[in-house]
């Protein structure tokens, strides 16, 4: 996963330089200092020169991806949280090894499932739109260049019917199976008004061969009410599911442990602001680390190996931590921008662009956004 700082951090030594184009260890012969024999300066290039002193960074990146690469096999607790359709993937990491589980009943997902389907119909149709913003409650709200990408069909074209009667048949099987499913009954009642609609708004428009934003938002807007419903019980399956699994992992870790527990929750850079599980976490842990110990790590994917990429991003954050303080131990507002999420010229640039920086930088570094006190979210 990049990075602010944006390093090799699966390089050694040698490769990494060699990966760069110069050598992190320059040799006698490539040495612009003097000639051992003679004592006099030996000429060198331009490009010489310049490489020798690139090659000091890449002496440092190595420096720095070894030491974090050792460093990722100390961290302990840990726990890992990998967002998912299911509440969360939830990982323990400690010295004896790593655990797993799924710990939100599947309610949650039930309920979530028939929410989606207003989007659902949403993404057969949309790029049909016309891109004529309507005369909506909302239209104010609608940006005419965005809806235009993404209307970028003809809007007269029916390609959209064969698609979007696909997905009826999905919810017609839905519709007809829901009562087996043993759901809690007002869930089950909230479902059956979201599929009926939906079989309703489809099977109109098929029929007319025609569909607007208009009569689109009658539909979604009917069932919000229901979609409300369905947003309760996963919520309640959740926050159940995931203080349960943490209480039973810190037994089993003891408080002392606990007490420096990390939670690392990588999440998709569209739900990692007030992050769902990041706010149950939260109230789980120590709350005089939370603000540093609780970490959200967005991004564009789901990583290839989500447990490794939390720890070694976890890893880079402690040792940045330590380095701060003793590598600017007399410049403390300049440590907090190393230990934290700024960059380090970016209170120097905005400084020389007249956006005096020293008031932009934070007293002390958080990695999340619900650091500063309880959910910011009220009813």
């Amino acid at each position: 996963m990049a990075t602010r700082r944006g390093f090799i951090g699966s390089a050694s030594g040698i490769s990494t330089a060699a990966l760069l184009g110069y050598s992190a260890s320059p040799s006698a012969a490539d040495s612009p200092l003097t000639d051992t024999a003679s004592t006099t300066a030996v000429s060198v290039t331009q490009q010489q020169a310049k490489d020798s002193i690139f090659a000091v960074n890449a002496g440092m990146r190595s420096n720095y991806a070894t030491l974090k690469a050792e460093l990722v096999k100390h961290l302990s607790p840990v726990i890992v949280v990998q967002n998912d359709a299911k509440g969360g993937r939830f990982t323990l990491v400690t010295a004896n090894g790593q655990e797993s589980v799924n710990p939100v009943a599947e309610t949650f997902e039930l309920a979530k499932s028939i929410a989606h389907v207003p989007l659902g119909c949403f993404s057969v149709i949309a790029s049909y739109l016309a891109d004529k913003i309507p005369n909506l409650p909302n239209a104010d709200r609608i940006d005419p260049h965005d809806l235009l990408l993404v209307a970028f069909n003809d809007d007269r074209s029916t390609a959209w019917i064969e698609p979007l009667q696909a997905y009826a048949a999905t919810l017609t099987t839905a519709r007809k199976n829901l009562p087996a499913a043993g759901l809690p009954a007002a869930l089950t009642t909230s479902c059956g008004h979201i599929l009926d609609a939906a079989l309703e708004f489809i099977n109109t428009s098929v029929q007319a061969k025609v569909f607007d934003m208009k009569s689109f938002e009658d539909f979604s807007g009917s069932v919000y009410p229901d979609i409300r419903v369905n947003m309760e019980h996963a919520a309640q399956a959740q926050i159940k599911g995931v203080q349960d699994i943490m209480k039973t992992w810190r037994a089993k870790v003891g408080e002392a442990a606990w007490a420096d527990l990390y939670c690392v929750v990588l999440s998709q850079w569209t739900t990692s602001v007030l992050n769902q599980n990041t706010i149950i976490i939260k109230d789980c842990m120590n709350a005089a680390k939370v603000a540093t110990h609780l970490i959200d790590l967005p991004g564009l994917e789901t990583p290839k190996d989500p447990i490794f990429t939390a720890l070694d991003n976890l890893a880079r954050i402690v040792q940045d931590n330590i380095a701060a303080e003793m590598v600017f131990p007399k410049d403390t507002k300049v440590a907090d921008a190393l230990k934290g999420k700024e960059d380090l010229l970016s209170d120097e640039i905005l400084i020389q662009l007249g956006g005096g920086g020293a008031a932009t930088t934070q007293s002390a570094p958080t990695y999340n956004t619900l650091s500063e006190g309880m959910c910011p979210v009220r009813k």
